[in-house]
């Protein structure tokens, strides 16, 4: 296939061409799903299997077309027909991946669809990405039997932290790729797919910008292709890039922007992007109830999460993609029988695919058997080493077995993966707190912020961090920000309160550990808040230096309800009805803290999404 002066691919024919142009409504369901039957069609023709998976999935979620307007498969060129007999030759031998025989039968073929196969298949081979999956596969399938955690002495250094896919690609073979690559596209001749290969092998050279715009132009020519867009949201890191591209005015804009903003962080737009496309037609669309359930789980709406799983387990029993994502929510609310019945499963559906291999890990991490659980986190990342949640659990795993070196090293594999997975900056910082490093914990603590700006937990490790380095102000903006954002833990104030102790500023210490009382009793939850009593215990003692007897007799009351502060309580209300007996009166020169500033007032709780913290500091 030539590409015409606007680079349309010839070998389709302009029928295929107009069915593949897809406008940018949602008008005609019906055109729509006869251009993802297509698209699928021609993805499975060139062994781009996740590609056609997701749009026969979503072909799936729209009504059935009649008889009379199923579209004919695409007519057969006369360079498609010379290459007919080589073609169906390799792509035989492609499916059951013997890539090196596919390249050799297809060497010198001129058809479009030929040529990507034979480009495709040398990729692979070169690569070597899939040889070393498969070694890792017999690998794990040994360790299955022998039911062992161990393995031989030659191997154990990559066993523990597996080589990144990264360092095994970066190779002269690629390098040939992207010069002849580069040729057909100078010269026009890259079809999307084409286009898409380059994009890919450029990515893998770490060519980024160049990659970008390649990707960019593929979505252009074939705009239905949905690697293509999957590839660019990998090589996006935040919004203000993603301004600055020019994508294509298509339905498919608005399945890779709902996918970016939950990349993103950007939670409200992705809800609000899948839940326009629910409205639009696509409301049985298994994808789509994924993709919301893992945004609800990256706001910690778990709750809400856990239900969208529930309820597509019911529609798609035998789904494996996200039921790690899944196991980790089972984890948090330490859903024992559920995780364990999950892991079960999973491991009859398939054993060997990462997200398996996760929940068992997960399962494991939950029943404290930390060893055995890293064993299935490494096991996950033999099957895939660029599996960012696998390094980041391992991470957590080696966390709790104290191993703080190999934990810092699974944390920076998992940014090399994806800079944008604050799972692994916060770990960083955790990791070098109990380091007593606490200049490295800000800078790691400080990037985990920026990408998740709305999370209380990076704000209250921010003003932690600050306090240690003894910059008290930077500390308070911090714990302010955290209740402002909504505070996960109930911790912000309680620490804010702590440091007005700290500083003598008794009124402001006052405030905050009124507003944490307010706040955990008006929440209607029945949890046991550690600093409660601490709370109380103060507040008694300050009404008692304002002489308010009974502010301070009630807050001396609550006291005794705790075991720590129990006796100070008691030994409170003795003084305090010893000076009443006394004739002393309460003072009314000093007011308490009844009336609370607007800025905390109840009613006017701050919890817009706010742009992260600008402090000054030193970082290393």
């Amino acid at each position: 296939m030539a590409a015409s002066s606007s680079v349309v691919p010839v070998a389709v024919s302009a029928a295929v061409v107009s069915a593949l142009s897809s406008s940018g409504d949602f008008s005609n369901l019906r055109e729509i799903k006869k251009q993802l039957l297509l698209i699928a069609g021609l993805t499975r023709e060139r062994g781009l299997l996740h590609s056609s998976k997701w749009s026969a999935e979503l072909a799936f979620s729209l009504p059935a077309l009649p008889l009379s307007e199923l579209q004919p498969p695409p007519p057969i060129t006369e360079e498609d027909a010379q290459d007919m007999d080589a073609y169906s030759l390799a792509k035989a031998y492609f499916d059951v991946k013997e890539y090196d025989r596919a390249a050799h039968f297809l060497h010198g073929c001129n058809s479009k669809k030929a040529y990507f196969l034979y480009m495709y298949s040398r990729y692979l081979v070169e690569s070597g990405c899939y040889r070393f999956q498969n070694k890792r596969k017999k690998d794990l399938f040994i360790d299955f039997l022998l039911q062992s955690g161990e393995k031989k002495k030659d191997d154990e250094t990559v066993d523990s932290l597996g080589p990144l896919e990264k360092g095994q690609v970066k190779n002269e073979a690629l390098r040939e790729l992207r010069v002849e690559l580069s040729k057909k596209h100078q010269a026009r001749e890259l079809d999307g797919f084409g286009l898409y290969l380059y994009g890919v092998v450029l990515r893998k050279l770490d060519l980024v910008k160049e990659a970008i715009d390649v990707f960019v132009e593929a979505t252009h020519v074939l705009p239905l292709h949905w690697g293509a867009w999957l590839e660019l949201c990998n090589l996006i890191t935040d919004k203000e890039m993603l301004k600055f591209l020019s994508l294509p005015d298509t339905w498919m804009k608005e399945f890779f922007l709902a996918h970016i903003y939950t990349e993103l962080q950007l939670i409200e737009e992705a809800l609000q992007k899948y839940q326009n496309l629910i409205d639009v037609g696509f409301s049985k669309s298994s994808y789509i109830v994924s993709q919301i359930a893992v945004a609800y789980h990256n706001i910690r709406d778990i709750d809400k999460a856990l239900s969208i799983f529930n309820e597509l387990r019911k529609q798609d029993p035998y789904r494996i993609e996200n039921m790690d994502t899944f196991s980790n929510l089972l984890y948090v609310r330490s859903m024992k029988s559920e995780l364990s019945y999950l892991a079960h499963n999973l491991c009859e559906i398939d054993k060997y695919r990462v997200e398996t291999c996760c929940v068992i890990g997960n399962y494991y991490s939950l029943r404290s058997q930390h060893e055995k659980a890293a064993l299935y986190f490494q096991r996950a990342l033999k099957l895939n080493p660029r599996y960012l949640g696998a390094w980041t659990l391992m991470g957590h795993e080696y966390m709790e077995m104290k191993n703080t070196s190999a934990a810092i090293q699974a944390y920076r594999h998992a940014i090399e993966v994806n800079k944008r997975d604050y799972r692994a900056w916060y770990g960083l910082g955790q990791t070098y707190e109990i380091l007593k490093m606490p200049f490295y914990c800000l800078y790691y603590y400080r990037r985990a912020h920026q990408l998740r700006p709305n999370d209380s937990r990076m704000l209250v490790a921010l003003g932690e961090c600050y306090e240690k380095l003894n910059q008290l102000v930077e500390a308070k903006k911090c714990y302010w920000r955290a209740y402002a954002v909504g505070d996960v833990e109930k911790m912000a104030l309680v620490k804010l309160a702590k440091l007005h102790e700290q500083l003598t500023e008794s009124e402001q210490a006052a405030q905050c550990y009124i507003k944490y009382i307010q706040d955990i009793y008006s929440c209607g939850e029945i949890v046991e808040h550690l600093e409660e009593s601490t709370a109380f215990r103060y507040l008694a003692q300050y009404y008692f230096k304002c002489k308010l007897w009974d502010e301070a007799s009630a807050c001396a009351q609550k006291c005794c309800a705790f075991n720590d502060t129990r006796e100070e309580g008691k030994a409170l209300l003795r003084q305090i009805l010893q000076l009443r007996n006394q004739g002393e009166t309460p003072s009314t020169e000093m007011p308490a803290p009844f009336f609370l500033p607007a800025s905390l007032s109840a009613n006017n709780t701050p919890t817009r999404r706010v742009s992260p913290l600008n402090l000054s500091s030193v970082t290393p």
